[in-house]
């Protein structure tokens, strides 16, 4: 029953030896690991024939009940679908992953935020980074070496925008809302809120153009009107 069932699994050497508890076998997606189960292998030898029966029986079970609500959820199914509609037309086969306009354009999560349209910007012509605020953090600043030094940027716009809940109230009054939202005591995670958006936006322009590693980019600092749709050069 075991050899039968393995001719359904297609098993993987796994690094672990005799203790693997994960990435052990694939249900014939050689691209997907299952997280969680016993490993089955025959090499495995303090395991019993019998032992590796059930716990193969047991897996398998799993891995059906996986797939089973996997194909159920409709959680994305909007999107998805959308996605078989976008397939039919696609048209950026062969499109260069360097910046076209050598563009780097960090802007919020919000939302109304169109980042490519509201500059003139088609697909291909800039790198996009987003964040809540617009915020130059480690992460951002990292981002930009990449794209500096191996996808084309040579310029980077710090974009901020009106009516920005990230400059609504402070750190205090965000973690206080999260939790009203029922979301997990967050005081341990810096929001990076700020009263003064401005000052804040000149402030991370001035840490990307003191960052040794960024010499050769060149930054500026916006303001975009969500109301408008305006962008206001501010430094």
């Amino acid at each position: 029953l075991a050899a039968g069932l393995r001719t359904r699994i297609k098993m993987k050497p796994c690094a672990a030896g005799t203790r693997c508890a994960a990435r052990c076998f694939v249900l014939g997606r050689p691209d997907m690991f299952h997280i969680g189960a016993p490993c089955v292998l025959a090499s495995h030898s303090r395991s019993t024939p019998r032992r590796r029966t059930v716990i193969l029986i047991r897996v398998l079970n799993h891995e059906l009940s996986y797939y089973a609500t996997v194909a159920s959820d409709q959680t994305f199914a909007d999107v998805l679908a959308a996605n078989e509609a976008y397939v039919h037309e696609f048209r950026l086969a062969g499109l260069e992953a360097h910046a076209a306009r050598g563009l780097a354009v960090l802007v919020c999560i919000d939302s109304r935020i169109e980042p490519l349209a509201m500059l003139g910007l088609g697909a291909g012509d800039a790198k996009i980074l987003r964040n809540a605020g617009a915020r130059v953090t480690s992460d951002v600043l990292r981002t930009l070496v990449l794209a500096s030094y191996l996808l084309g940027v040579d310029r980077a716009m710090v974009i901020a925008h009106t009516k920005c809940r990230m400059a609504a109230g402070g750190e205090d009054e965000v973690h206080t809302a999260v939790g009203a939202a029922g979301g997990p005591d967050t005081r341990s995670l810096a929001f990076l809120v700020t009263s003064d958006q401005e000052a804040t936006v000149r402030a991370d322009v001035q840490r990307v153009q003191s960052w040794p590693y960024l010499a050769r980019l060149r930054v500026g600092g916006f303001l975009y009107d969500v109301d408008t749709g305006s962008v206001t050069q501010l430094c």
